[in-house]
């Protein structure tokens, strides 16, 4: 927009130059030449306008030289420029009312018109040039300062989501995974002591999942600290195989049924798919002792849908489970993470399902 501006002043400022050459009587010089010479100045001095914004001294300084031959219009528009585009030598904008009038021929005595008008033309053109040049660069500093504001007010909210973050992995690492290393010692000198088979058996299970817990927290833990949310872990059909074995080996009645080749998810979807299917088991557990789940995983070439679905439970829940209530709203919000989408709802036997659809790429 503003290269189309100053063709256009180049175009009219050559064309008034023209106009005054040849339809107007020309003036008195001081300088004597053919009306080509004086023709070519006219449009040398409209050329250099071209450069006005990005070099309005040297744009300034050819057009004020042309300008002691002739007067030339383009000194106007070249006051006005280097007034408000030059960061050093604005004090340039002398130059040309000096120029026209020597130009015009004041020392040869020539006309009134020719000695002052011009002159106190070029003048305004200067003044408006420094009174809009000093607007620009104060509304530019204004923004510079809003943006400045900004980018401070960012930064104090990413250190203080950090010192948060900080604060969390702290807490955890203190208090849970000393709980959890408590749990998993407990669980192992259970193992040693006892005497039965099948209590034996229960202890080395609760020492595993134990372990597991503590590898995963410790995990978190680094995520939070380090303030980056990536999946790091690709979770691989095997793993959900297991987290579905161990359900059952906890007296779930559990099936896993797989349809299409799920080789193309990304390691994101395969984790959020995981979290899914860990989540919604844990939910049967705590809310439908005796249920039958049910959970099927359908994986097409451009998205992968899991069900999750449980009957009515045989029995009253374990009220001693501990339970935030906001298992489904943050699996919800990792499901929007992704770009997937989650519904959670009861079905009309009476049990459950959850329904996740999934995009079968996300980045990493």
């Amino acid at each position: 927009m503003r290269r189309a501006v100053d063709l256009a002043l180049v175009l009219l400022v050559a064309a008034l130059g023209l106009w005054r050459e040849l339809v107007l009587s020309a003036p008195s010089r001081l300088v004597m030449a053919s009306l080509a010479f004086y023709v070519t100045v006219h449009l040398l001095s409209a050329a250099a306008l071209w450069w006005r914004r990005t070099r309005p001294v040297a744009s300034s300084l050819v057009i004020a030289f042309l300008a002691l031959l002739t007067p030339t219009y383009a000194s106007m528009v070249s006051a006005y420029s280097v007034a408000a585009y030059a960061t050093r030598y604005r004090w340039l904008v002398v130059t040309h009312p000096v120029t026209w009038a020597v130009g015009a021929g004041v020392w040869a005595m020539p006309t009134i018109g020719d000695g002052f008008t011009g002159p106190g033309f070029t003048v305004i053109a200067g003044l408006a040039g420094l009174y809009l040049g000093a607007r620009r660069r104060l509304v530019q500093a204004l923004v510079e300062r809003a943006e400045r504001a900004e980018r401070e007010r960012e930064l104090l909210a990413e250190q203080a989501r950090a010192d948060e973050r900080t604060r969390l992995a702290a807490e955890m690492h203190d208090v849970v995974t000393h709980r959890l290393n408590l749990m998993v010692l407990h669980a192992g000198a259970l193992r040693v002591t006892a005497k039965d088979e099948g209590v034996r058996k229960a202890a080395e299970e609760l020492r595993t999942a134990g372990c597991q817990a503590l590898a995963e927290l410790r995990d978190l833990v680094g995520v939070l600290r380090s303030g980056r949310t990536a999946y790091t872990q690709d979770v691989s059909p095997e793993p959900l195989s297991r987290l579905v074995a161990d359900s059952a080996a906890t007296g779930l009645d559990v099936t896993l049924t797989q349809h299409g080749d799920d080789d193309a998810l990304s390691p994101a979807v395969r984790r959020t798919m995981y979290r899914v299917v860990q989540e919604s088991l844990t939910n049967v557990h705590k809310h439908a002792p005796g249920a039958h789940a049910d959970i099927t995983i359908h994986s097409g070439p451009s998205s992968v849908r899991a069900i999750i679905r449980n009957t009515r439970p045989s029995a009253a829940p374990d009220l001693a489970l501990p339970g935030s209530g906001n298992g489904l709203l943050g699996l919800r919000g990792r499901v929007e993470m992704v770009g997937g989408t989650l519904t959670a709802g009861p079905t009309d036997d009476g049990g459950f399902q959850v329904d996740a659809v999934l995009p079968t790429f996300v980045p990493t």
